[in-house]
């Protein structure tokens, strides 16, 4: 109850009605003095009554430079006026005794009514001016005034936190932070997997706040700051949210953006605050999430030196490692962008401890998709093992995504386990969006695009021992018009220049495939050439695999720095990159040329199922390879409600599905379960399963998945 009504006292339409009924009230009681007993005349009426002798008598008040004159009758005069209400008008006609006027000050006016008052021997009074018609002018001015900087308060004191809580004005350098409630923060580490090293330096933080005298008596400062950095997704702010649950001390947690405002100085203002908090509590925890918002490189503001985020971050400079010190508060800071940070932030004595958050591996992935898998029916033949070995360069983010999706699609299908056949949907899904099946693509350009991903798949079979052709399909996704996935066989944190050069070789092999069947180069090629150009100049000049240009590195994140549009080396270096670029890109088509036309027979093969069955996964490609037969499969049901063509026809599919699972209930309700396409595969179109190349770079690529027809699919 009471929070209602402070939040009506806190609502700005109650305060305009308030202003209103004020208005109201000054103009009824400065305008609306007479009553029904009194008449308003006008001048020269006033001195023809007075002529005729119907006025009693009469006071005359100066008032803002007129005489108002007020008086009585003789006798009642009856006055008809206009009445009524709601629309409608009727004329009354009622009797007064009184009557106001106005009269210039004009001395022969005055003379006149005295000289005509004397000679009918009617009182007449004389008044000082009332000085309360001052005020209540002075009022109609002011108050106005008043009431907007009343207003003007209000939201200031609401906006100064944010319109959160404290609503004191100009509250904007207190910190919007308070301590993180034990109770409802229910993360611990053991919900952290895929990290053991990075928990094991964080475990180590708690253990001091828990216990500093073992750390202590052996001459061990607490450190002043942990930077989790790392890729987005992988898991800092969860690191964190464990670390406030296992700390059971005062845990502060803010965003980086939270100390900028519009305002010089808040941000500064609001770090000081922060950390006085925090000291009072202290041993305690500081959480600041993104803190590149705040920590970038100073001196590379528009406001030079004394812009508002470098007055923020000198402030925490100071908090961290300043003449006060902060005995008892560790910061802990998050963030994807570690290289732009201010080096003075990242000096020991204010981050001491860097803990790199990165991409978990094969036995991570596996332990996270454990986590994530906890409160999801899974059927029985879902392997996670086998999951995470086909998601290489997939984080936490991505797997909880995977799982979540093959949720969603299970639900679709109506099913009460996630079978395999889901993930392989989901996997889909994740990499390229979902199929649109309902797309009108013509015969030639489909035609193309089969022979299109059968060249990825011949240059990958051939090439490539470290990794796998695990699937090649010409449904459309997103923007590709098919894509064929490649990975390796294990994870790789190091590539070797034959392994670059072969992944260029297959990426290529889409558009000379084209060249060698249809004599002719389409735009599907785009994304491939994309990835291959980029492989080919990071091999020249980033990781020096160039015999001409030597092991010199031209370009990388320590050359980015440089003046926009100034590059560190010459215009004949320059051209040499090209060229050495040129030539890894010509020798990888000329290889692949040949490996095409030596095995022209199974690349028809391969595109001819292709087109028959649209998908074709690991099992079946290496069996067209090797046997030219396409290996037997076991009857697979399809789901009608996938394959529809619109919207309204996927609708009544599903109403046609519940309405006999409802029917099958009411009659053979023992049976039911056995009923259940549970563990039913689905064909080819729909069923392969495919992983994702999104969070991999040129360094560790981990899958080829091209946009074979983008072209295509803008002409659709």
């Amino acid at each position: 109850m009471n929070n209602k009504r402070n939040g009506l006292f806190r609502n700005s339409l109650f305060y305009i009605v308030i202003f209103l009924s004020l208005i109201g009230i000054i103009y009824f009681f400065s305008n609306g003095q007479s009553n029904s007993q009194s008449k308003e005349l006008q001048s020269s009426e006033f001195v023809s009554q007075l002529k005729s002798n119907k006025i009693k008598d009469f006071s005359v008040q100066p008032n803002n430079g007129v005489y108002k004159i007020t008086g009585d009758y003789r006798k009642a005069q009856k006055v008809s006026s206009n009445s009524g209400g709601f629309g409608l008008v009727s004329k009354s006609t009622t009797s007064v005794k009184s009557f106001t006027t106005i009269m210039l000050d004009s001395d022969s006016q005055v003379a006149q009514v005295a000289r005509l008052a004397e000679k009918n021997n009617i009182k007449m009074n004389t008044k000082a001016e009332e000085s309360s018609g001052f005020w209540i002018q002075i009022l109609l001015y002011a108050l106005p005034l008043v009431m907007i900087i009343f207003f003007f308060y209000m939201m200031m004191g609401q906006a100064g936190q944010g319109g959160g809580g404290n609503n004191r004005v100009m509250n904007f350098g207190k910190s919007k932070v308070k301590p993180a409630d034990k109770k409802a923060n229910k993360v611990r580490f053991s919900d952290v997997a895929g990290a053991e090293e990075e928990k094991q330096e964080l475990v180590e933080v708690v253990e001091f706040l828990k216990d500093p005298r073992k750390f202590v008596s052996l001459g061990a400062r607490i450190p002043a700051g942990v930077l989790l950095e790392g890729p987005p997704g992988t898991g800092k702010t969860l690191l964190a949210k464990a670390v406030a649950g296992e700390a059971g001390v005062p845990f502060y947690s803010i965003s980086g953006s939270d100390f900028v405002e519009m305002f010089v100085g808040v941000g500064a203002s609001r770090v000081r605050d922060l950390f006085e908090q925090a000291k009072k509590s202290a041993p305690a925890i500081i959480f600041i999430d993104e803190i590149d918002a705040v920590g970038r490189k100073r001196g590379s503001g528009m406001g030079g030196g004394h812009d508002e985020r470098e007055q923020t971050l000198n402030q925490l400079l100071v908090e961290l490692d300043g003449f006060t010190g902060s005995e008892g508060v560790i910061v802990i800071a998050a963030t994807n962008r570690s290289d732009v940070l201010d080096p003075a932030l990242l000096r020991p004595g204010r981050f001491d401890r860097k803990i790199l958050v990165g991409s978990p591996d094969v036995k991570g992935r596996e332990a996270i998709l454990k986590v994530h898998a906890k409160n999801k029916p899974l059927a029985d033949d879902v392997d996670l093992k086998v999951l995470a070995q086909t998601t290489p360069g997939f984080v936490g983010a991505d797997l909880e995504n995977l799982l979540n999706e093959a949720a969603l699609v299970a639900a679709r299908r109506d099913k009460k386990k996630i079978d395999a056949t889901d993930i392989d949907e989901a996997e889909d899904r994740v990499i390229a969006g979902p199929a649109k099946r309902d797309r009108v693509i013509s015969p030639k350009e489909r035609n193309m695009v089969a022979y299109h991903e059968a060249g990825h798949t011949i240059a990958g079979l051939v090439l490539s021992d470290s990794r796998i052709v695990r699937k090649v399909t010409i449904v459309p996704r997103g923007r590709a018009g098919g894509y064929a996935i490649m990975l390796p066989r294990e994870d790789q944190f190091l590539m070797t220049k034959k392994e670059l050069t072969e992944q260029i070789v297959g990426l290529l092999g889409g558009r000379t495939a084209e060249e060698i069947v249809f004599g002719t180069q389409s735009t599907g090629a785009s994304n491939d050439f994309e990835q291959a150009t980029q492989l080919a100049r990071a091999m020249v000049t980033q990781y020096g695999m160039s015999a001409k240009l030597g092991n010199i590195q031209y370009e990388g994140p320590a050359m980015q720095q440089q003046e926009y549009g100034v590059r560190p080396y010459s215009e004949a270096t320059a051209t040499a990159i090209d060229d050495e670029v040129r030539r890894i890109m010509n020798e990888a088509h000329q290889q692949v040329y040949e490996i095409i036309q030596a095995h022209r027979e199974q690349h028809k093969l391969i595109a001819e199922k292709l087109l028959q069955y649209e998908t074709l996964n690991e099992k079946q490609i290496l069996s067209l390879f090797n046997t030219g037969e396409m290996p037997d499969e076991t009857g697979a049901s399809e789901f009608p409600s996938e394959k529809a063509a619109t919207f309204e026809q996927s609708k009544k599919e599903l109403e046609r599905q519940d309405a006999a699972k409802q029917g099958e209930d009411k009659q053979e309700p023992a049976s039911t379960v056995a009923a259940t396409p549970e563990s039913a595969d689905t064909d080819s179109a729909t069923s392969e399963p495919a992983t994702s190349a999104a969070s991999a770079d040129s360094v560790t690529p981990t899958s080829q998945a091209d946009a074979a027809d983008s072209e295509s699919d803008h002409k659709a």
